[in-house]
Order: structure tokens, then sequence, then C-alpha cells
């Protein structure tokens, strides 16, 4: 039997077969997305496979502890190479908020944080959805400090200018970079879902 077409689409970007030869089963609803585990494939090397135009995807070179960042505390991340994410939205509405002030709201909403894994993931499988001005950070990956506390970091996806230590042939490439915890963009909302399964 052929494999589910965003299986294929793995397939088809060369992603290792240790991944792709996992059978996520059916999908729980018609716009379910494929996740990848996060134990499954490094983020920085996942990040490599992204592409919008021509351009490749690549993580900022002061984020070379991406790595240490994990699901947090609370998310129900099945146990698996491949899973589905229900519920995946951008967070449009939430642009100019902090991580710190998205938290209690996504609760609130029933809706829970994307990891940096399941944002790459989602872009993989639509890389339409990162748009100039509309990207969105992914909360639901932290890194953990001593004493039960965290980073000030936070991921987040967005489209390079090609500025700076980015260097000009990377405009237009997806970036995986990070936000302050507690700082605002006007242009990145927070990927979130309502399940995972």
């Amino acid at each position: 039997m052929a494999p589910h077409p965003q299986v294929q689409r793995l397939i088809d970007l060369d992603l290792s077969p240790d991944v792709t030869a996992h059978d996520p089963g059916p999908p729980p609803s018609p716009d379910a997305v494929l996740a990848i585990h996060h134990e499954a494939i490094p983020a920085a090397e996942l990040a490599s496979f992204l592409r919008l135009g021509d351009t490749s995807g690549f993580v900022v070179v002061d984020l070379t502890d991406l790595a240490e960042f994990v699901p947090v505390e609370g998310l129900e991340i099945p146990d698996r190479p491949l899973y589905w994410l229900e519920g995946v939205d951008r967070g449009d509405d939430l642009q100019n908020w902090s991580p710190e002030e998205v938290v209690p709201e996504l609760e609130q909403r029933g809706r829970s944080p994307m990891t940096v894994h399941e944002g790459i993931s989602w872009l993989l499988q639509r890389p339409e959805v990162l748009e100039p001005s509309a990207c969105f950070m992914t909360i639901g990956s932290r890194k953990p400090k001593p004493r039960g506390a965290f980073d000030s970091r936070t991921p987040a996806i967005w489209i390079s200018g090609g500025t700076g230590r980015d260097g000009r042939e990377n405009r237009g490439a997806p970036k995986v970079g990070w936000c302050w915890w507690r700082n605002r963009h006007t242009w990145l909302g927070f990927g979130s879902v309502t399940g995972r399964g």
C-alpha cells in the first residue's frame, strides 16, 4: 500500500528512512498535519529540509544549543517517530503578544503551544504558511536550567532578510531563530494545536 501523501512528502524530501519507514496511521481529520518527533531528527538538521522557492532553511548562528530546547512539561507528545497534529494554527491574532503573555491565553482557549519540531514539520508539508510579516514562535520548546528555571529565549521561525550574520545568500530563506521570552513582535504569531495523536 502506498504511504500517506504527507509521509510521501517526507520521502521526497529525502528525510531519513529510519523516520519515514514508520506508519503514523490514518490522520484523525482531513486537516491533520504530520509531525516528526523531537528525538527522531535533531531540529537543526530538520530545518535544513525547509524550502521557500530556491532557498533552504537554516538555523541562526547564535542558536548552537537548539538541541537543548525540548518540549515543556505538560505537552503530551506521542512516543513514536511520526504523529498527527490537529487544529494547527499560526496564531496571527496573537501578534504583538509576548510568549509569557500567550501561555495562559492559549491554555484558556484549550490550545497547546507548538514545539519547534512541530513548527518545522508543518512547514515541510506547507511551506506557503510562512509569509512575510506573518511568521510564528514555537514556545512549546524551551531550554531547561537548574532549579526549574528556563533559558530566557524561545525558538521562532520566520523569513530571513539576508542581513547581518544571516548572509545575503539566505535572503528569503526559512530561518529558525529565537526571541526573548518577555518581548513582543508585531510580525510573529504563536503556533499552536488542539491535539496530538
